[in-house]
């Protein structure tokens, strides 16, 4: 019914809108973390990220991405 179709719904959009918001939620920036440290870049810790980029810069933008879309 309706309630499997929107629990789907939700489920494929928190996965694939909230994913970027941590090293290991999206394969790519986990991959980027990794050559760049081989590389000898300093890239911030798992919280380092969260606290750095994904609260103050990503959070808002899928707000507003949500309130775009849905």
């Amino acid at each position: 019914g309706n309630l499997t179709e929107r629990t789907l719904l939700a489920i494929s959009c928190g996965a694939v809108f909230m994913g970027a918001n941590t090293y290991i939620g999206n394969a790519p920036n986990f991959m980027v973390k990794a050559i760049a440290e081989d590389a000898g870049i300093k890239m911030p810790s798992f919280f380092g990220y969260i606290f750095r980029w994904s609260l103050p810069i990503l959070a808002p933008c899928f707000v507003v991405v949500a309130f775009v879309f849905f």
